[in-house]
């Protein structure tokens, strides 16, 4: 199928909308152009189809949630395993009342401090809401309202519940870009909506309640362990480190059990001190060059001039992990681009997004080793 592109791009109103065309000569379409734009996308996804759409984490592959064709369809062009749930996306509270049961003050609580936002919610399905595609057969289903004025545009308009993963071939680094989705997935979806580059660049914290008292990360993201503890003083917020499991035999919520943001090339991340790290990350490099190999290194703007390698991807400064969030799937990419096929990663703390930065590392690397 030919994949359309809605290029919308605009460097102050993201909800602005212009036509390919227009983009490359620099002119910006008119209201009613733009209104037009959006609604075609909109009517792609009534109509059983399949669009890309950016959100403030990374682009989503959308289809109507409640449309078993429309959710394979997802299934079928990112090659992506059958019991892996999908994300459930929504521009309004109000949508809630027709896919999930009652749920408790605590997740209310939760949409109050962090929706929209990259905050996805594990809630109780209603019975035949949605596609059992969606939930994987389980008895829940994760659902958010993101922070993009473009996704929440296209989500009013569809007017239906849209399921939404990451727009890439499983098992890719996720995409910030709309050029990343259409390396991956052109020909195989019927259109993206192409508004720039996404802002967190890592996909949503997805957290369930254990209870009336206690919050559980599933997957790290862009709303903190950090921050759901201040949120929530009086309640218990576990994390990694508490002993769950991502690699469970029904997984709860995507990111839990299937290697993912993987490049081409093999990837070894290396934790230890700065000093043990690059260390060891250059006389790697030496050994691989050596032997005739193409070389890349992700590393923090503190060392990364230390290193020898083809293609060096500057995550920016260990204080800035942020920067490093944003950057990761597209250095992931770019080691693609330039044919790297050796290459080593440095770690980085685990407060705040560095947790989900380093859980997504972990995920993307063939190996990693402790110097410690």
């Amino acid at each position: 199928m030919e994949t359309k592109r809605w290029t919308t791009y605009n460097d102050n109103v993201k909800g602005s909308f212009r036509d390919q065309d227009a983009q490359h000569n620099n002119n910006r379409c008119g209201t009613h152009e733009a209104a037009a734009w959006l609604e075609e996308a909109a009517e792609t996804l009534q109509g059983g189809g399949l669009v890309a759409f950016p959100t403030e984490t990374v682009y989503g592959l959308g289809a109507d949630a409640r449309n078993t064709d429309a959710v394979a369809g997802i299934f079928r062009a990112k090659g992506r395993p059958s019991d892996n749930p999908l994300i459930v996306h929504i521009a309004d509270s109000g949508q809630l009342d027709e896919l999930v049961k009652p749920y408790p003050p605590l997740a209310g609580k939760l949409m109050e401090l962090f929706w929209p936002g990259p905050l996805t919610i594990v809630l109780p399905v209603q019975s035949g809401a949605l596609s059992p595609l969606v939930t994987a057969n389980l008895p829940t289903v994760g659902v958010r309202m993101p922070d993009h004025p473009l996704a929440l545009e296209l989500l009013r308009r569809a007017g239906c519940p849209v399921a939404a993963p990451s727009a890439n071939r499983s098992g890719r680094p996720s995409p910030t870009e709309a050029s990343h989705v259409l390396d991956d997935l052109d020909g195989l979806i019927h259109g993206i909506v192409d508004g720039g580059a996404t802002g967190v660049g890592l996909e949503s914290t997805v957290v369930e309640l254990l209870d009336e008292q206690t919050v559980a990360i599933l997957r790290p993201g862009g709303i903190t362990l950090e921050k759901l503890r201040r949120a929530l003083p009086d309640i218990a917020v576990l994390g990694g480190e508490d002993g769950l499991s991502d690699q469970e035999e029904a997984p709860r919520s995507p990111g839990m059990k299937y290697i993912h943001y993987a490049p081409q090339g093999e990837l070894t991340l290396v934790e230890g001190s700065p000093e043990q790290t690059e260390a060891y990350i250059a006389a790697r490099l030496a050994e691989a060059s050596a032997r005739g190999e193409r070389t890349g290194v992700l590393a923090f703007s503190e060392s990364i001039r230390r290193y020898e390698a083809d293609v060096k991807m500057n995550m920016g400064s260990r204080q800035r992990l942020d920067e490093a969030a944003a950057r990761l799937y597209a250095a992931l990419r770019r080691f693609d681009e330039e044919g790297a096929v050796s290459l080593w990663a440095e770690s980085c703390s685990e407060e705040g997004i560095g947790r989900a930065l380093m859980n997504r590392l972990s995920k993307a690397a063939s190996k990693v080793i402790k110097l410690n």
